[in-house]
């Protein structure tokens, strides 16, 4: 069955976004970009939210452009590959190689995990994730904490007063300073 996984970069003080919004700090060294593309390449779907997913309209395009170095081709070629689902209530069409949601995010979710074959099922966006992580739909958390305390904004966990434990995975220190953390949610 596949895992539901949440990654994001997330501020030292638990926040994917600042109280303006910015999240320009989030911006990857190549190491942590080769990460993330490795990352994405273990991703069977990807189910976000409107806003990320125009923000990631960009890599539509991108690949076309020749003055694009080459790891940001292969992203952009694996993130156009991937199937998106996309959850909005004022989008009526969307682009490439996703699709609206038809479903509520558990429907969606348990669709994705009765189809055959590998890979992970990604969760996109705060708002997104925040419900899932509500709903104990996320298998697994994977936060690319970075050194910056933002003081308030978009927070990376529910803010809902429940408890639920972890099974730390992995951690791996980029030069950067980025800390990535990989935890397993028990059940």
């Amino acid at each position: 069955m596949r895992s539901v996984i949440c990654s994001m970069g997330v501020s030292l003080d638990g926040y994917v976004a600042g109280p303006d919004g910015e999240f320009g700090w989030t911006a990857p060294d190549e190491e942590l970009f080769r990460f993330v593309t490795d990352e994405i390449r273990g991703v069977a779907v990807y189910l976000l939210g409107r806003r990320l997913y125009e923000t990631m309209l960009y890599w539509e395009t991108a690949g076309r452009d020749p003055s694009l170095d080459a790891p940001r081709r292969e992203w952009a070629a694996l993130w156009n590959a991937l199937p998106k689902v996309v959850f909005s209530t004022t989008l009526s069409s969307v682009r490439g190689n996703a699709r609206l949601a038809t479903g509520g995010l558990a429907e969606e979710i348990a669709r994705w995990r009765a189809e055959p074959g590998p890979g992970e099922i990604a969760i996109g966006g705060p708002t997104l994730a925040v419900q899932a992580a509500e709903s104990g739909l996320i298998d697994e958390y994977r936060a690319r904490v970075h050194p910056v305390l933002v003081g308030g904004g978009t927070p990376f966990f529910p803010r809902d007063g429940h408890r639920v434990d972890l099974d730390l995975v992995e951690t791996r220190t980029f030069p950067s300073k980025v800390v990535n953390l990989r935890y397993r949610v028990l059940r």
